[in-house]
């Protein structure tokens, strides 16, 4: 069973600091398409389960799909943003990501008291936050803020699939698998790849020699 609004967000909400937002990141290791960071408050108590929710990277695409609309229906607030690949090759991939959470719990309709983070703590909030070793799979509301970041990502990459053919977006999503590489050897980079990454700037240097 996935995580419920409990453990943390109850701890922090009885301490006065709620709502508890949650907020994560899809694409960080993609070498191709944007960074798609998301943020989302649940409701308290038996409103703010949603089922069937866990940890995005535990779900199959269809599970995400529900886990999805269910999260924009019955959630407190949430709001995403992305970076696209030329930012991340400007900002380096740690500052995008930094960057891309901040902004998304920034356009949170509701503003939070406190915010946790998957993985490292984001500055620069307005409220106190904390980084969670494994926090999509503690924390609901982390758990909400992977599947929309994965749902609405993937959607961009299916749709770059049709401005872009040949690559395969749809089916990789922009990740360095076997088959992307041998695309990308063949037609070389798209304006969605990021330089910044080897694989990518040794396939440019091949094609502009």
């Amino acid at each position: 069973m996935g995580p419920g609004p409990r453990g943390p967000e109850r701890l922090l909400g009885r301490a006065g600091l709620g709502p508890v937002a949650g907020c994560d990141e899809a694409g960080r290791g993609a070498c191709a398409g944007p960074l798609v960071a998301a943020a989302a408050i649940l409701e308290d108590g038996p409103a703010g389960r949603i089922e069937g929710l866990d940890d995005s990277k535990k779900l199959t695409p269809r599970a995400r799909e529900r886990c999805f609309e269910r999260i924009l229906e019955r959630a407190r607030a949430v709001a995403w943003v992305q970076i696209p690949a030329r930012e991340c090759d400007r900002l380096g991939i740690q500052e995008a990501d930094i960057q891309a959470l901040r902004r998304a719990v920034a356009r949170l309709a509701v503003r939070p008291g406190y915010v946790i983070s998957d993985g490292f703590p984001v500055d620069g909030l307005d409220c106190p936050g904390l980084g969670m070793w494994k926090g999509d799979a503690t924390c609901a509301c982390v758990a909400a803020a992977s599947v929309v970041a994965k749902v609405v990502r993937d959607r961009i990459m299916v749709a770059l699939d049709d401005e872009l053919p040949g690559y395969g977006f749809a089916i990789h999503k922009g990740y360095g698998t076997a088959m992307h590489q041998e695309r990308l050897n063949l037609l070389g980079p798209s304006p969605q790849h990021r330089l910044s990454y080897s694989n990518v700037a040794a396939s440019a240097r091949v094609h502009s020699s």
